[in-house]
């Protein structure tokens, strides 16, 4: 999606900036009449989709904001609901002059204010999880032997047929990918007979089904895989600097987000100084991000232009968000650094959950999971594990962002870049987060003996 890179018009942001949205549409289909450029024209054309998808997002008028904050956070009052929005740290843009909430404003109150956070609702087996993982990272620290899991989970995907047009329905939903941590991943079931697995070479590993839209059938996929606690010991004296030809393509710019802008290069050497080890440099960037990050919910990953320099000037984001920076900050300062992603999944709970690989010589690739570190940054010893460590409760599909799928998609994806929960669409569209739903159920989660 090269064309993120190129700027819109600015008559065009202006009205997109005072919520004018159904002006700015306008005046892209009035542009679109013109011989363009392929990349602006692309870009125009994504950015009718983006618009579309960015009040998708911020579905809540004011009144029911000041209704959801005071269901979700306890004790909530409107007069903090005012001052909030008065201070600025409620999430929201202005549609033809009306105010309009994102759709977990009310979860990022307790991300990003102190005074807030136990005051939210949290859900039983959210609180287990943390529990859990707590509870092992502690056993890992005081020097417990890592473990390995079998896990067996299944993926499903409701879609919308009331909502959605055509003859034909393909589906790709995201498995577990042999490689790292992973191994002996097998698919046990599936809702149809017939479907496509993508190579095992495919960096964005999916499963793909094709039905007829008559059918009106739920899809599913049943897996199983083992996954070992990736634990690593790295003495700093002994890291080379010297890169193998094999991951210097890690090193490079991958537009629009993966992108070395005046900003990034100036605070990654800001950072990082004049140190010349690669181990160390990369601590260094993952500290400043885990101690001046706060996690935060964020849009739909293709609304926005350039994800490491808004987690860079906002100084928030959620996972994905964090590791896109780490990756971006790791190549500048001539560090490998990779994508991984797919779910964290215990006994408990499971949730799309993204991270970041790096590579440091003669050790290989070493994981750094940001914002599990950063939320645990009043715990120095649980903060640092994240840094070359990661717990066992995970699902890997995905090694690579912005990568085709197998067979690959005609349409833009609700998720261009990842996949996390699937990707749907018909002969005629992409079908979008608002037309399908999905769960995860955890089958087994056991220790191998």
């Amino acid at each position: 999606m090269e064309f993120l890179t190129v700027n819109l018009p600015e008559n065009i942001l202006r009205e997109e900036s005072s919520g004018n949205f159904g002006k700015a549409l306008r005046l892209i289909d009035k542009m679109l009449k013109k011989n363009l450029p392929e990349l602006l024209k692309n870009r125009l054309l994504f950015e009718k989709e983006r618009i579309n998808r960015l009040l998708i997002d911020y579905p809540h008028t004011l009144e029911d904001a000041i209704k959801i904050a005071r269901d979700k956070i306890r004790g909530f009052t409107e007069v903090d609901f005012e001052r909030l929005l008065y201070e600025g740290e409620l999430d929201y843009i202005y549609v033809d002059g009306q105010l309009r909430f994102e759709k977990r404003f009310a979860e990022n109150i307790g991300f990003a204010l102190e005074n807030y956070r136990k005051q939210v609702v949290v859900k039983k087996e959210v609180e287990q999880s943390r529990r859990l993982l707590n509870n092992r990272l502690k056993a890992l620290l005081k020097g417990g032997k890592p473990k390995q899991y079998k896990v067996r989970a299944r993926i499903n995907v409701f879609p919308d047929y009331n909502e959605i047009s055509g003859k034909t329905i393909k589906v790709w939903l995201p498995i577990p990918k042999d490689g790292f941590q992973i191994s002996n991943a097998k698919v046990i079931s599936t809702s149809h007979k017939n479907y496509k697995i993508s190579p095992e070479t495919s960096p964005q590993k999916t499963i793909y089904f094709e039905d007829k839209l008559k059918s009106r059938k739920e899809f599913y996929v049943e897996f199983e895989y083992e996954i070992r606690e990736w634990i690593n010991k790295v003495e700093s004296e002994k890291v080379k600097e010297d890169i193998p030809e094999s991951v210097e393509k890690y090193l490079v710019e991958k537009p629009p987000h993966i992108v070395f802008t005046p900003y990034l290069k100036h605070l990654t050497g800001e950072i990082i100084k004049n140190e010349k080890n690669p181990y160390v440099k990369a601590k260094l960037i993952y500290d400043w991000i885990t101690l001046n990050v706060s996690y935060s919910y964020v849009r739909p990953y293709a609304t926005y232009e350039t994800i490491p320099e808004f987690v860079a000037t906002n100084l928030k984001g959620d996972c994905g968000f964090q590791a896109l920076l780490f990756i971006t900050m790791c190549r500048i300062a001539g560090i490998p650094a990779r994508w991984q992603s797919g779910w964290f999944i215990n006994k408990y709970l499971a949730s799309p959950h993204d991270w970041a690989l790096f590579y440091i010589n003669p050790y290989g690739w070493l994981p750094a999971d940001l914002s599990f570190g950063g939320a645990r940054k009043q715990y120095a010893k649980m903060r640092n594990f994240y840094f070359g460590n990661l717990d066992g409760f995970r699902m890997v599909a995905n090694v690579e962002l912005m990568e085709p799928f197998y067979p690959e998609k005609k349409f833009w994806r609700s998720d261009p870049y990842d996949n996390q929960v699937g990707e749907i669409e018909t002969e005629y569209e992409n079908i979008y987060y608002d037309k399908f739903s999905y769960s995860i159920k955890i089958q087994n989660f056991s220790e191998v003996k």
